[in-house]
């Protein structure tokens, strides 16, 4: 009975909440994200112990979503983990650009800036310090609503009218207390939308318990507008909060990582997770960790490369993931023990069944999926992007989301930054939503650390050789959107900046031994953060793009540089450079 409940529930949560409230309809969502539990002559057997004790029984779509995790690459498998779970963080950049300065300029404005000016030329947010520290900033969360001191309650004293006695505070008017109260109610929102952007998944006791409050408090206007900007789903219960997101496309550059280690999952981590999660949906509320475990190697996919014996660290990440979400309790430090097959979990059916955004009930394998959870209207299409990457190229887009944005330039995102508190940032290539307060993204740059302070030498230094000149920029109909980088040129300009900077800003000794992994995972975060991308598939040989807002991060272009000095430089003849004074000639002086 519990089981065909499930299946009820999960196609009826489009259409209202966990706790049976009306919720948004979820519009420009596909039919591929919908749990379907099917009964027939193919359906998996019930897996378990024939001793009386209760059989557990897998879900077929998420049976066969964990198939398509242990065939799949790594970059494949991260795709269709951002389709089918849709747990991602949006990813913003921070600090915005420098407003220009000079004569007649308005403070606060920049003339200088806007939908005709270039990334490539326009004005920068380049720290010109050479070695960047941060400060280690908080946890990332809902900041606590500031309650405004105007909106304290009025303690009367007693005093005679007119009188007011010493210990009185002054009585504001009825108008000035409702207009605090919706200053009030509006920045709760904003803080709320914040959090479910950064954290679709939201639980009471969770490491965001501050905020579900204010989620529930503020529910259906969420829906509402989650629903009507993104077509996103919100599905609020009594104990949890879960932000329904669409899939991203292929290339989204979004995953999972282990809750400890940071390690990324691997396809076989996925698999292990969907695996788990199959059987979880229906387990009773209090399961033996053995019993999970041999339920797992039952239903595993079928031989081949599905069947390859489990790799302890997948199944430790996948377990380790369940326990962050508050799905699994009381999971042991090293599940592969045999000693602690005996412990018992705590299973929480709700957060099983929350965690997907939907088994495959349409998608004919891995890729139908991952396109069919990305599609939507173009104007939604648009704003997702917007909501969830760092910046948005009118050169990625399909025409007719190319088209929309080209129609609604400034109503699209200004609706969007006004929703979630962000700045809007127009260039001839494209648009970026900032966070100044740089709270709403998983990856921070500018940032601490090793990763961190080389990626943004190595970007700017990229953009200073490669940046095409203005009338490169901008002279087609479309500004170039990106332009290729010699790998030479990367390993040489990076081997620079290890040589330079890395003993004294003390990087990672693991990293200076071996200049492979730091390549490796430097361009990987400039990958993530949408600075650079990998040249099309086919092309020979493989390579680098540096894309336009890599040039935020790098100092101003100088158009017109100073005459060199150098033996090897090439002097104007018509300017006379004076000749240094003579060494010997200085001291006698």
């Amino acid at each position: 009975m519990e089981q065909q409940e499930y299946a009820a529930g999960a196609t009826q949560v489009a259409g209202g909440t966990a706790d049976e409230r009306a919720g948004g309809a979820g519009r420009s969502t596909t039919d591929a994200v919908v749990a379907v539990r099917e009964a027939g002559p193919d359906a998996p057997q019930e897996t378990g112990p024939t001793d009386g004790a209760t059989a557990l029984s897998p879900d077929p779509g998420l049976l066969r979503l964990a198939q398509w995790f242990a065939e799949a690459d790594p970059g494949t498998a991260d795709d269709l983990c951002t389709a089918s779970f849709g747990l991602y963080p949006a990813r913003h950049f921070g600090a915005p650009a420098e407003p220009a300065t000079g004569p007649g300029t308005e403070p606060g404005t920049d003339p200088a800036a806007g939908a005709d000016v270039s990334w490539w030329h326009g004005p920068t947010a380049h720290t010109p310090a050479a070695l960047r520290t941060r400060e280690a900033r908080p946890a990332r969360g809902p900041r606590r609503a500031r309650r405004d001191a105007g909106a304290l309650p009025v303690v009367l004293s007693g005093a005679k009218p007119g009188k007011p006695g010493k210990h009185r505070k002054p009585e504001r008017s009825r108008s000035a207390a409702a207009g605090t109260q919706d200053r009030s109610a509006a920045a709760e929102r904003r803080i709320a939308a914040r959090l479910l952007l950064a954290h679709p998944l939201v639980t009471a006791s969770g490491p965001h318990a501050d905020g579900f409050p204010l989620i529930r408090r503020h529910r259906d206007w969420l829906t509402e507008r989650f629903d009507t900007l993104l077509g996103y789903r919100l599905v609020v219960g009594p104990w949890h909060a879960r932000l329904g997101k669409a899939g991203l496309g292929p290339g989204a550059t979004r995953g999972f990582e282990h809750p400890g280690t940071g390690a990324p999952f691997t396809p076989g981590g996925y698999a292990q997770l969907a695996l788990a999660l199959a059987l979880l949906v229906d387990a009773p509320e209090r399961l033996p960790l053995g019993r999970l475990l041999a339920a797992m190697r039952a239903a595993a996919p079928a031989p081949g490369r599905a069947g390859d014996p489990v790799d302890p660290a997948d199944l430790a990440m996948a377990l380790a993931a369940l326990a962050g979400w508050q799905v699994l309790g009381g999971i042991p430090a090293d599940p592969s023990d045999p000693a602690a097959e005996t412990v018992l979990l705590t299973v929480d059916r709700d957060l099983a069944r929350a965690v997907p955004a939907g088994p495959p009930a349409l998608a004919a394998d891995a890729a139908d999926l991952i396109r069919r959870a990305a599609e939507a209207e173009p104007g939604t299409a648009v704003r997702r992007r917007l909501a969830e990457t760092p910046a948005v190229l009118a050169a990625d887009l399909p025409e007719d989301q190319r088209a929309w944005l080209r129609d609604h330039r400034h109503s699209g995102p200004a609706a969007l930054a006004d929703f979630l508190g962000l700045e809007t940032e127009q260039r001839a290539e494209g648009v970026a939503l900032l966070d100044p307060a740089e709270e709403l993204t998983d990856l921070a740059l500018p940032g601490a650390g090793t990763l961190a302070q080389a990626a943004l030498l190595l970007v700017e230094r990229l953009v200073e050789e490669v940046r095409p000149l203005p009338d490169e920029a901008t002279g087609a109909d479309v500004p170039t959107p990106a332009v290729p980088v010699p790998d030479a040129l990367i390993d040489g300009v990076l081997g620079d900046i290890a040589d330079e900077y890395g003993l004294p800003a003390g990087w990672r000794r693991d990293y200076l031994a071996d200049r492979t992994a730091l390549r490796r995972d430097t361009l990987d975060l400039l990958h993530r953060m949408g600075l650079i991308t990998p040249t099309p598939r086919g092309t020979r040989p493989p390579g680098w793009l540096l894309r336009a807002p890599a040039a935020r991060y790098a100092p101003a272009a100088d158009l017109l540089p100073a005459p060199g000095t150098g033996r090897h430089s090439r002097r104007d003849p018509s300017v006379t450079v004076p000749a240094p004074a003579c060494p010997r000639e200085e001291q006698r002086a």
